[in-house]
């Protein structure tokens, strides 16, 4: 009987082991500062800092990811709209499986004025005069977006690197950010090529506006991003962009923009695969979920060092 149980164990196969359930992920902890005090700002900025797990026990210093629309990063509550990027969880969730060490993440809210906080000034002043009168309607209100960039760059940023152990250079200084938010990250990125060495857009709103009414309009803003991206971006000069949209509600416009601009990176130096990546997902809406379902990729991007 023993020898036919262990002939038919021999036929059949050792039994299966138990499947490994992942490791947990630890949660980290948030500091949340909801007056910070700005010259460069119309109203004091609302910041909230997750650090990764085991900071306060530990010596490591981090990398930084700077992220727009901070309100809704983290908390749903918190959130305009009950659904967030869960950018803790994901940041948290690629530690804990190794694939990277993590980076300190500092969100900073958007004021009342969003539009005109993440409206690059410099390519409103590029725009045809219709699409000016175009942005104006979108934005509404005077346009900070150079003094909201300035806000991080020389009063926020220090402020980090005083009080956190954080690698400061800017390899290791990232920019994050949707729809609007892609297009001051963009923006970081050109205005300080020193304090900033790569910037994630996802969703960008290439027409500045309202699409739907600039797209008549097309030629001219392409003709202010060709300013934009060749005077003020220009060659890589060793910082990386990370581009991305989806094809459902405002997304579905943003394809035939983010070709137009991809090419113009490129004939302005920029490597596809070396300095640049555009990621395309189908079914995929303008809206947290969505962002938050791709972040992990979009972290793995950032935080995975180029080749040499």
């Amino acid at each position: 009987m023993i020898r036919a149980l262990l002939l038919l164990l021999a036929l059949l196969g050792a039994a299966p082991a138990l499947a490994k359930k992942p490791p947990a992920a630890a949660t980290g902890s948030f500091v949340d500062l909801p007056r910070v005090a700005s010259k460069n700002l119309p109203e004091p900025a609302h910041v909230t800092i997750w650090l990764p797990p085991g900071y306060a026990r530990g010596r490591d210093r981090y990398p930084v990811l700077y992220m727009h629309d901070g309100q809704n990063l983290f908390f749903p509550k918190q959130s305009g709209y009950n659904k967030v990027w869960a950018a803790d969880k994901a940041m948290a969730a690629l530690i804990a499986e190794g694939a990277t060490r993590g980076a300190i993440i500092v969100g900073i809210w958007h004021q009342k004025a969003r539009a005109a906080q993440y409206f690059p000034q410099a390519l409103y002043a590029s725009l045809p005069a219709a699409a000016q009168a175009e942005a104006d309607r979108f934005i509404a209100r005077p346009l900070y977006s150079d003094g909201y960039l300035r806000f991080l760059a020389t009063e926020l940023k220090p402020m980090i690197d005083r009080r956190y152990r954080t690698l400061k250079d800017r390899e290791h200084t990232f920019v994050a950010g949707s729809s609007m938010g892609g297009l001051i990250s963009l923006y970081a990125l050109a205005a300080y090529p020193q304090t900033f060495g790569a910037a994630a857009c996802l969703s960008t709103h290439w027409p500045l506006a309202d699409p739907s009414r600039v797209n008549a309009m097309q030629a001219g803003v392409l003709g202010a991003w060709d300013i934009f991206l060749r005077d003020r971006l220009g060659p890589p000069a060793g910082r990386r962009v990370w581009f991305d949209h989806g094809d459902q509600t405002l997304d579905s416009f943003y394809g035939p923009w983010q070709v137009e601009v991809d090419r113009r990176m490129i004939a302005n130096g920029w490597q596809p695969g070396r300095d640049f990546e555009t990621k395309s997902y189908v079914g995929a809406a303008h809206e947290e979920n969505a962002w938050a379902e791709r972040f992990p990729e979009v972290l793995r991007w950032l935080l995975t060092e180029p080749a040499a």
